[in-house]
């Protein structure tokens, strides 16, 4: 148990702090743009990330209670505080988690100025946690069912996911005419270590049927699956984790394939839609897999169990662990990346003629100091699916600086404002992004937060 303490405790670590990445989306003057749509409008002639410090992001977020509603120093007990988030929360309500650490990252421009086309590639590890609220368990665990007669508790409640991966990719973005601009991604999943369970049934229920007799009824379909960590539960292990961790994110774990599509059209030369598909992929676990699994039917007539194995009638217990047992398998399973969406529509204004511009060029940020825009992203999860949806305003201020501006909409939040600042003095690119900034007076009681920062080299193609 001592390494898997440290392996949970590691993976919790790296991360810090849902995936929506409104501030640096068609943020073009940032060359990670290209990572939430691999056919944006870019014009580099070449660029490369510093290694490490190029794309840092982090991003949590829980709908229905903050962090504050459970710790706040208010001398109401915790259990209390704890009750009183779950009578306000649906069992749709989440907690997600997002952590990305780019490793390394580059691309530069092919073909000619009339035909031309850009390669990006580059690798990162990431780690993605979303869990939904298992009411009905918890209040079970917390109160019982003394108070909670004739209700069926669901047990499919249980639902929740966890990865940490490294990911290789390398891109190609064409502008197949003067107007519009494809591209596509591919990606190589490799799995750290994964725990997932998700597709959950079952419920609990309790009615009197006599005096003091009752009539209690479980049936469970419960499972969890596991990969990449089996060794660490191990006592007589000796296995270096850091080493072992290494290995798998340099494509030693459980393998997968993705892809990325995006575009970018412009109907006019200050009217832009974009569009894109990103992690359309999935993880094959062979490699260290174990499931556990609780499935079976038990109903008991009498006085109330409490299954702690002590002293029960007719062993009660004893017949409960045999009418659901607790499972292992060993095997393989398939996981799905949680796909991303994204479309925007943004109008520019105030042309500039600058030095370098072509005058057939459609680049809205070579051309015009400003932009104002909308844009839709979609992410899927096990249950419904994320949606968010965002107002922005893009402006040029110097040559060496552009912000952009957002608003967004989603069920964290109905005041999420964000900021993202892009400098680049020389060849050397310096960004920021950051949103939902009203709650940073006091993030205990944000819903949610993220950010983003990263250095770049960039050469654009004036230069």
């Amino acid at each position: 148990m001592r390494k898997m303490l440290f392996f949970f405790i590691f993976s919790i670590t790296v991360c810090g702090f849902s995936q929506n990445k409104q501030v640096l989306y068609n943020f073009t003057a940032i060359p990670q743009s290209l990572m939430t749509n691999p056919g944006s409008d870019v014009a580099y002639k070449w660029y490369f990330g510093v290694p490490l410090l190029s794309g840092i992001s982090a991003h949590i977020s829980s709908s229905g209670f903050s962090a504050y509603d459970l710790f706040a120093n208010n001398g109401v007990d915790f259990n209390d505080k704890l009750r009183q988030v779950l009578l306000s929360t649906s069992s749709n309500d989440r907690v997600a988690i997002n952590e990305q650490l780019e490793v390394f990252s580059g691309g530069f421009r092919v073909g000619t100025e009339d035909d031309k086309a850009h390669v990006s590639f580059g690798m990162y590890q990431e780690f993605d946690m979303l869990s939904y609220v298992p009411k009905d368990i918890a209040l079970l665990a917390i109160d019982g069912n003394k108070d909670y007669l004739g209700k069926s508790f669901n047990l499919g409640d249980l639902n929740a996911k966890a990865d940490l991966l490294s990911v290789f990719h390398i891109g190609y973005t064409k502008n197949v005419r003067p107007n519009l601009i494809l591209g596509a991604r591919a990606k190589i999943y490799s799995s750290i270590f994964n725990a997932t369970s998700t597709n959950n049934s079952g419920y609990i229920y309790t009615i009197p049927s006599n005096s003091n007799v009752y009539d209690q009824v479980i049936y469970s379909n419960l499972q969890l699956h596991t990969s990449g960590i089996t060794k660490y539960d191990n006592e007589g292990d000796n296995t270096d984790i850091a080493k072992d961790i290494r290995k798998k994110a340099l494509l030693g774990g459980n393998l997968g394939l993705g892809f990325d599509f995006g575009f970018t059209y412009y109907p006019q030369k200050n009217l832009q839609i974009t569009a894109s598909a990103v992690d359309i992929g999935f993880i094959k676990h062979s490699k260290e897999v174990e499931t556990f699994r609780y499935k079976g039917f038990y109903q008991f007539k009498g006085v109330l169990p409490n299954f702690n194995g002590v002293n029960q009638p007719n062993d009660a217990f004893q017949e409960f662990k045999d009418a659901i047992p607790l499972d292992t398998l060993y095997n393989k399973y398939t996981t799905w990346r949680p796909a991303k969406f994204n479309t925007s529509i943004q109008y520019s204004f105030e042309e500039e003629k600058s030095e370098g511009c072509n005058c057939q060029d459609f680049n809205a940020e070579r051309i015009y100091k400003s932009a104002v825009g909308a844009q839709l992203f979609v992410m899927t999860t096990s249950r419904t699916p994320l949606v968010a949806l965002t107002t922005y305003y893009r402006r040029k201020v110097f040559n060496s600086l552009e912000i952009k501006a957002t608003y967004t909409l989603d069920s964290y939040s109905l005041a999420n404002l964000g900021l993202g600042l892009s400098s680049k003095f020389g060849p050397v690119n310096f960004y920021v992004l950051a949103d939902n900034l009203l709650e940073y007076k006091d993030v205990s009681k944000a819903n949610s937060l993220s950010f983003q920062l990263g250095f770049n080299i960039i050469f654009r193609e004036e230069e």
